[in-house]
């Protein structure tokens, strides 16, 4: 009985409840509807839902020094090879092996007993044809005088002053031979000619030497200031010559040019050398050109054929690009490239040319213009033709939309 009344009670209903059924199911797509069309207002404009975020940086020409980095061996300033000027036997030595000695310091004595023997005979000859010409100097006046009254024949006369002059000249002989002997006296002490650090002796005492022999007993080098040479190619010479002569580079100022060290270990050395000259010829065999110049050298801290780097500067670039080391890449044939961000935010790749690093950036002469905008940033998740997100280096990221 319960039963019937239920089944009479929604047979009763059932219209009403089919007239409801369209108006639900047009109010569900009308949201449905909202829904799909706020979602795509909220997309990024331009297609760039899902595009990578890149770090880009903007170039503007800066005036950047031109440096050549060029190979080089430090060079002695003056060297003096020792070598004996008479024949001997050393009998001492006197100085140490890598003391600094000072110009005109005796450092070798070989024994002199022979050379002052000469010099004392020559000595003695030396007043012998003083004491002649004395007496041919009186002779020759006194027959001057006789002659006058024909006391003495005229040849007895002109004999007498032939003899006043050839004792003249055996004193100027004589004369001669004490300077030849009093040299080779001063000789037996060899000293050094200039002011410098000397090297490991050749011979010790007792050893014998002779006059100009081949091997010198040391060597003294001069190393303060000291040279640098350094080798250019001749191809660049030129090149750098074009770029001034045509304004694209610029003298650096001033009428010497800097020189800057790098040692072998890395370091900079802590003085600043200048540019003495450059060879006026090219090596044929390497093709490339000796710049030397001139370093101080108070310390010592340089020695003699030390391998090192020299850094000159030889102009100025007015519109240069600095880009730091990381946004530029190499191709497989090694050309240095960038990726740019175009304007219509896609990535393009620009290939540069980069010859000159300094510190972290390198100078980009070819290839950028004012304005380029060059990834540094998430270079790992772009390639060429896709769109990117690019924000300005050093600016703040934009703040993220909060859902309400």
């Amino acid at each position: 009985m319960q039963t019937a009344h239920i089944h009479e009670r929604l047979s009763m209903q059932s219209p009403r409840i089919l007239r409801l059924l369209p108006l639900g199911l047009a109010l569900a797509s009308t949201l449905l509807l909202n829904a799909c069309s706020g979602e795509q207002q909220n997309a990024p404009a331009g297609g760039m839902q899902g595009a990578p975020a890149v770090t880009v940086m903007t170039v503007q020409p800066e005036s950047v020094p031109i440096t050549a980095e060029l190979p080089g061996r430090t060079r002695p300033y003056m060297v003096a090879e020792l070598r004996p000027q008479v024949s001997g036997i050393v009998k001492e030595r006197m100085f140490k092996e890598g003391s600094d000695v000072a110009a005109g310091q005796v450092l070798y004595r070989i024994d002199p007993s022979t050379y002052q023997a000469v010099y004392n005979s020559a000595r003695a000859s030396l007043a012998r044809a003083d004491a002649n010409l004395e007496v041919a100097r009186q002779k020759a006046v006194r027959y001057a005088d006789l002659v006058k009254i024909e006391a003495v024949s005229a040849q007895a006369n002109e004999e007498a002053q032939a003899a006043q002059k050839q004792a003249q000249a055996d004193v100027g002989t004589a004369k001669a031979a004490l300077d030849k002997a009093r040299v080779d006296l001063d000789f037996t002490r060899v000293s050094s000619p200039i002011a410098g650090r000397i090297g490991r002796s050749t011979v010790t005492a007792g050893a014998l030497v002779t006059a100009n022999q081949e091997a010198a007993l040391a060597t003294v080098q001069q190393l303060d200031p000291i040279f640098v040479d350094v080798t250019q190619s001749s191809a660049k010479l030129l090149g750098l010559k074009r770029d001034l002569e045509s304004g694209k580079l610029q003298r650096a100022t001033g009428n010497t040019v800097p020189v800057q060290l790098v040692l072998e270990d890395g370091s900079v050395y802590g003085a600043e050398g200048r540019l003495a000259f450059s060879e006026v010829s090219v090596d044929e065999g390497t093709g490339s050109v000796t710049l030397r110049a001139v370093f101080p050298n108070p310390k010592g801290d340089l020695l003699p054929g030390m391998y090192v780097r020299a850094r000159l500067t030889q102009g100025v670039n007015r519109a240069a690009m600095l880009v730091p080391h990381a946004a530029v890449s190499r191709t497989p044939r090694g050309e240095a490239q960038v990726m740019v961000v175009n304007a219509e935010n896609k990535v393009e790749p620009r290939a540069v040319k980069a010859e000159q690093s300094i510190v972290d950036k390198w100078v980009v002469t070819e290839g950028l213009a004012a304005g380029d905008r060059v990834i540094v940033e998430g270079l790992q998740k772009v390639k060429p033709g896709a769109p990117v997100q690019a924000q300005e280096a050093g600016s703040a990221p934009a703040a993220a939309t909060v859902a309400k």
